[in-house]
């Protein structure tokens, strides 16, 4: 996307000693300048005569252009987004928004108004115009991407910060339109920069509020009834919010991790609550889109026999998101075809293969920290990636300890066969399993006598504590 030029510098010599936005070298005049034509711009008795009305409000003067959005670039300095809040910049671009026709100048107002949100007073007095937020929120239905990319910063922004995210959860609550307009992009946009930051946005949300992703959750199941937006998409469907986070994720998968990596986390917030679950396994097909697009991510895109064990380290967030809804589906829908385990062994596989990369990254962050234990801030950042290695294990044994409960002769005997079990990758997991998943270990080790005698007695051997209870 074009983005913006550099701001113009100010020639000392040419300014007076008042002019300049305060420690800046920008000038008052200059600025207010602008904010005066921008007015003109949008003013009908403005127009020429002679001019076509539908060229003035799809057209934007190149001049004009790249004077706002120099203005755009410097409403990232706290001196002028204070000067802009000052001369009523956030009205005027609320005239932009009701009477201009042109994407560019709508998408550029949005942007600064996203820079000056980044300061703390400007972003609370943004947030408590009702007026300025519900024509914001309106901006989530227009039809041009820069915009809506603009439009999600902005709101981004907002949430991110404490005093004024209730504000917003509360208009976004409130405003059952923003569910459409945002389910309507995350299952028809192909633009994966929109599509990252409204899973962001999607995500703090959900985060935020447990009320307004329970509401997000029931909204597929019956027709919105939020006022409708001039500007909105037409005859928009009767969206469910899981097929909609499914097809943004699979937009992203490929060239976006860390959009991946929000929409994984997504799903996994909407487990955190049964309606969140029962909207994933009691889908029309019963869940199965959604745990084929995770099971070929664990066995077929992350942390794969060629990475070396440290990819785990990269990969650790997302694998513990979607590990996490694959636990939670595989707990609540034992009795569907797509989870029966012999069309699972790959993923039992993967399962201990991730455990194995663990064990490899724990030795190499014990010898990190022994060379840098008298760097404290080191030793800090060490302990923040035990504590997401650790949730990753945890949940990886979860799922692992269940699925093996599950396992039977013939599921042993086709893992032994295609290699996902064996003496190392069997030591694994009961080295990670025991002693807290005890029964679930000696319930596969009864199985695996059956397959294969001699395996399960030599792991008797390296486990002397299920000898005894044999």
């Amino acid at each position: 996307m074009d983005r913006n030029p550099s701001p113009p510098s100010s020639e000392a010599e040419e300014e007076e000693e008042g002019d300049a936005v305060g420690s800046t070298v920008y000038s008052k005049h200059w600025l207010f300048s602008i904010l005066t034509r921008l007015i003109e711009v949008i003013s009908p008795e403005k127009t020429e005569p002679s001019a076509k009305p539908e060229e003035i409000q799809t057209e934007l003067d190149e001049e004009m252009e790249n004077d706002i959005c120099k203005v755009w670039d410097m409403s990232m300095d706290e001196d002028v987004a204070l000067f802009l809040q000052e001369f009523n910049a956030p009205d005027i671009f609320m005239g932009v928004f009701a009477k201009s026709k042109c994407p560019r100048l709508t998408e550029i107002c949005v942007g600064i108004l996203g820079n000056m949100a980044c300061f703390q007073d400007i972003c609370m007095s943004i947030s408590k115009d009702e007026n300025l937020g519900q024509v914001l929120l309106q901006r989530l239905c227009d039809s041009d991407s820069p915009t809506l990319l603009e439009t999600s910063r902005l709101l981004l922004t907002c949430l991110s910060q404490p005093e004024v995210a209730n504000v917003w959860v509360e208009r976004i609550r409130d405003s059952p339109s923003v569910y459409d307009c945002v389910c309507f992009i995350m299952s028809s946009s192909t633009n994966v920069e929109l599509l990252v930051k409204v899973g962001e946005v999607v995500d703090k949300l959900f985060d935020l509020d447990e009320e307004l992703m329970l509401n997000w959750i029931k909204s597929g199941t019956c027709q919105s009834v939020g006022p409708s937006v001039d500007d909105s998409p037409e005859e928009l469907p009767d969206f469910k919010i899981v097929p909609c986070i499914l097809e943004a994720a699979k937009q992203v998968r490929s060239d976006n991790p860390e959009g991946l990596d929000v929409y994984m986390h997504i799903l996994q917030l909407l487990t955190t609550v049964d309606e969140g679950i029962q909207a994933i396994v009691q889908a029309p097909d019963g869940g199965k889109e959604t745990w084929s697009l995770l099971y070929d991510l664990v066995c077929h895109e992350l942390c794969q026999p060629d990475d070396p064990p440290i990819i785990v380290q990269e990969q650790k967030t997302v694998l513990a998101s979607i590990l996490s809804v694959l636990s939670a589906m595989f707990a609540s829908q034992t009795e569907q075809e797509y989870i029966k385990m012999r069309k699972n062994m790959p993923l039992i596989g993967s399962l201990i293969r991730i455990l194995q990369y663990m064990e490899g990254c724990g030795k190499r962050s014990v010898d990190n920290s022994k060379e840098s234990e008298q760097e404290e801030t080191g030793k800090g950042d060490l302990n923040e990636e035990d504590f997401h290695l650790k949730i990753l294990k945890d949940i990886c044994c979860e799922l692992l300890s269940n699925m093996f409960q599950e396992l039977t002769k013939e599921n042993t005997l086709e893992g032994l066969n295609q290699g996902h079990l064996n003496e190392q990758t069997c030591s694994c997991a009961f080295q990670n399993l025991l002693p807290l998943y005890f029964a679930s270990v000696e319930s596969f080790l009864e199985v695996l006598r059956e397959a294969d005698q001699t395996l399960a007695e030599n792991l008797e051997k390296r486990f002397p504590s299920l000898k005894v209870h044999t």
